[in-house]
Parts: C-alpha cells; structure tokens; sequence
C-alpha cells in the first residue's frame, strides 16, 4: 500500500511542493519500500533513529530532521544530514554550526518560527526571527546554510485559524525573502498529514506527510 499511497499523493501535489514522508517509528521495511516507489526524502524527529536508519539504508537518500533537536545529540546526524528544520534558538544555530565545521560541512537549515496558539510548539517570534536575519548569517555561521523558514500551525480544526498562522509566516517569508534574496532562501516548510493542503493553498513548498503514506502509528 505504501507505493500506492506515495503515488496518490504525489499526483496531487503541485511541482513546486517537495514532499518530505515523514518515517519516524516506522521499521527499516517500510522504508525500503517507499525508496523502492521512488521516494529519497525521508523525516525523522529523534537523531539517534534516523543515524541507525542512515547507516542501513542507501546514501542518495536525503534526511530531514524534523523533531525538537537536542544540541548534545547534533554531533551524530551533522555527517550526513540534508536539512535540520526546527533551528528554533540561537543557540541551536551556534550548535549545528559548529559541529558542520568538524564534518567539513555547511548544513542547510530552516528557522522554525513559532506560528501556533500553542505553548508546546518551539519556534523563534517573530521578532526575534526578524533580528536573526538582520545579522550576516554566513559570517556568524560560516558552516550552515539557512534556506527558510518552517513553522507548524495549532492543532485544530478552525480553518480561519490555521489560515491566518500559515498567511502570516507566508508574508514573513516574501518580506525576509526580499531581504535576502531568493536563490538561497526559498524553502517554505508548512503543513502535516491533517492540513497540507491548506499550507500548499497558503504558499508552502514542502509538506511533511507520514501518515497518508505508512498509515497510522501504533
């Protein structure tokens, strides 16, 4: 079911939209399969997994960690990790940036911005994302590349709601754009399982989709 899946999903889904399957808890098979059908970008949320899944599964597959990161646990996904989404502290940024330079690396990265009406959700306020992008990141940061901004909306079924969180990164998004141009920054990382099509309809390009495409955890 896993092809099959993959497939209905990608053929509703505009060309500019990078979809990220999002396999965490899910065995090595499921995996296999969904490389099998085509898929190399893959989404875990703890480190530790997704360097046991990298060491087992083949390397033209593109990791994308997108859980809450641990700064003490950086040091083993910076060899091989394509893109960290949740850069949600400075400190985070100075973390991934240092151990990218013991790996010879620049990491790409995206800023999570805090969108939700959710105190348990992470993320930069707007503010403070703003100051962010008033530095010269490539000179503080010498070894990580920030290509956008990710952000998840609250949990509920209020469509106004949601539309109005994924509007609001979306404007962010054009303005720190203008600022820094598009040829580096132009990732735009919203919308799960539950509300992707809404995040595309607002201006996302890459969705993180798990359950559509392995089903339900356990």
């Amino acid at each position: 079911m896993i092809a099959e899946n993959l497939q209905v999903l990608l053929k509703s889904l505009p060309q500019n939209v990078q979809l990220i399957a999002v396999s965490k808890t899910k065995p090595m098979e499921a995996l296999e399969e969904a490389y099998q059908a085509g898929q190399r970008h893959f989404g875990e949320n703890k480190i530790q997994e997704m360097a046991d899944k990298f060491e087992a599964l083949p390397k033209d597959i593109h990791w994308h960690m997108i859980g809450h990161v641990q700064d003490n646990k950086i040091k083993y996904m910076a060899p091989f990790v394509s893109l960290v989404h949740g850069m949600d502290k400075e400190k985070r940024l100075k973390a991934l940036n240092k151990e990218a330079g013991k790996n010879n690396r620049v990491i790409d990265c995206l800023v999570q911005v805090h969108i939700a009406e959710e105190e348990s959700k992470f993320g930069f306020d707007y503010a403070e994302a703003e100051a962010l992008f008033q530095k010269n990141l490539a000179e503080v940061y010498p070894n990580i590349r920030v290509r956008g901004l990710m952000g998840m909306a609250t949990f509920t079924d209020d469509q106004a709601q949601l539309k109005r969180e994924f509007n609001g990164l979306l404007n962010f998004y054009k303005s720190t754009q203008a600022h820094l141009g598009p040829d580096q920054f132009n990732i735009l990382s919203m919308g799960m399982s539950g509300d992707y099509p809404l995040a595309i309809e607002c201006g996302s390009n890459m969705i993180r989709v798990g359950t559509k495409i392995f089903g339900a955890r356990a």
